[in-house]
């Protein structure tokens, strides 16, 4: 049986969930990161690089983690990397891949509920 994750509470209904409504061309734009994270060997292979120490890590350290060919997990951190949300940098025979926080954070941003009585223009 999967675990279910937890709902909203019911009062956090009223209140509107963004503070600006995303335009057709940011839709687009976030919804390919989005897509591209939605893979779950991609979701874990981000959280392992982002909770890494020093904030990258090396492929040699990724790849133990999985049950998968070495292409296999190439070919996701090329996905990972043509949507911008890792960058890679060779040093010697490995890549040491990092996350970039401020993708991360526009993502976040759009999840996060708008506050209470706050108006945007």
């Amino acid at each position: 049986m999967s675990k279910q994750l937890p709902l909203a509470a019911m009062d956090a209904c009223c209140a509107p969930l963004a503070r600006d409504p995303l335009t057709a061309e940011q839709a687009v734009e976030l919804s390919q990161l989005f897509k591209a994270m939605a893979d779950p060997v991609r979701l874990r292979l981000l959280s392992l690089i982002a909770s890494h120490a020093g904030g990258e890590a090396c492929v040699c350290d990724l790849t133990d983690a999985f049950e998968l060919t070495g292409p296999t997990i190439s070919h996701h951190l090329k996905v990972l990397r043509a949507s911008g949300l890792i960058t890679g940098e060779r040093r010697g025979t490995w890549v040491y891949y990092r996350v970039h926080p401020e993708v991360l954070a526009r993502l976040s941003a759009v999840l996060v509920p708008a506050e209470p009585g706050v108006v945007t223009t």
